[in-house]
């Protein structure tokens, strides 16, 4: 498939949102609920959306590959947030305007300080050369991600810089009903965006691995395609995430023809997640590591070596794969 759009930034709902007191099911010690209404949002209608490409939204944490050091590089996802007198401001002042843009920042005194190698994402609007927080006022951005940084093992134990590979999980490419896990060159998802899951990510919805054996992968924007989606109104995608096996998903990303993203949660839509079973897991996985120049150069604890000894081997579902360590 064609390579469709990247994560530079928050997206907006396909539906209008309001905002209900209710204890919210997403997030812990919020004390009120996002919820979509039936109204096509403006954002989404201005982009075209009937005729945008739905996909799979992921449930992990976002990273990017582009250069760094001369050479590709996987980079982890980093927002620089105010400090605590600047955020305390902003609060007061969301408190009694309505309009979060009015807000004046000064992003060089306002913000914690980012590391040295920060870089802000591509797509935020920038004024005088500084980038502007959004309306949660947060300055999306990314940081490499070194081998040894601890704070990124599970981002680093998916890449091996010498060779200049990932672990990348999509679709086979001669059958959709075959998912494939392989050795994917860096230079081929340049300027991608991904997601990145696994055993310690976000709960682990898909149930990848074990605290023993953590087991973790990339999955590039918009590789899993959703087909026989119903129409874009809100009882039928209710319906649709609840009563259909591809409705087992977290939620729905449309790539739209401009660039821009348009999603919708389950948690919009009243709906849990995480769910028991995912669609994700419904699909029988192959690996394909085609490693042989280098499976003796690995580190014997890590996931290419892993991966590399069962090559071309077939599994049920993801979550049966297992380690023979």
């Amino acid at each position: 498939m064609k390579r469709l759009g990247s994560v530079q930034r928050k997206m907006p709902c396909v539906f209008v949102t309001e905002v209900k007191e209710e204890p919210s099911a997403k997030r812990e010690h919020q004390p009120f609920k996002v919820l979509a209404t039936e109204t096509i949002s403006h954002k989404a209608l201005d982009a075209d959306i009937y005729s945008a490409i739905p996909t799979e939204k992921v449930d992990g944490t976002c990273c990017y590959v582009t250069t760094y050091k001369d050479q590709p590089y996987l980079w982890a996802r980093l927002d620089r947030k105010p400090n605590k007198q600047a955020e305390k401001r902003f609060k007061n002042f969301l408190h009694s305007k309505e309009n979060p843009k009015e807000f004046f920042w000064n992003v060089e005194e306002d913000f914690k300080p980012a590391p040295e190698c920060w870089i802000p994402a591509k797509e935020i609007e920038q004024i005088n050369g500084n980038p502007v927080p959004d309306e949660n006022g947060h300055i999306p951005g990314w940081v490499p991600v070194e081998k040894n940084n601890k704070q990124y093992c599970w981002h680093s134990s998916v890449v091996n810089y010498e060779f200049e590979i990932a672990l990348v999980l999509k679709h086979h490419p001669d059958d959709s009903g075959l998912l494939e896990i392989s050795a994917v060159p860096l230079s081929d998802l340049l300027e991608q965006t991904l997601e990145l899951i696994g055993t310690n990510i976000n709960g682990n919805p898909y149930g990848l691995g074990s605290k023993k054996h953590p087991l973790h992968l990339l999955i590039p924007h918009g590789a899993f395609q959703v087909r026989n989606l119903p129409s874009l109104k809100h009882n039928d995608l209710l319906s649709w995430f609840e009563g259909c096996k591809e409705g087992k998903i977290e939620g729905i990303v449309w790539h739209c023809s401009d660039g821009c993203l348009i999603k919708v949660h389950r948690h919009h839509l009243g709906l849990c997640w995480p769910i028991p079973d995912t669609y994700m897991n419904s699909k029988p996985v192959i690996i394909n590591m085609n490693l042989n120049k280098c499976d003796s150069a690995f580190d014997i604890k890590c996931l290419f070596n892993h991966f590399s000894k069962l090559d071309n081997q077939k599994f049920a579902r993801l979550k049966d794969i297992i380690f023979d360590v």
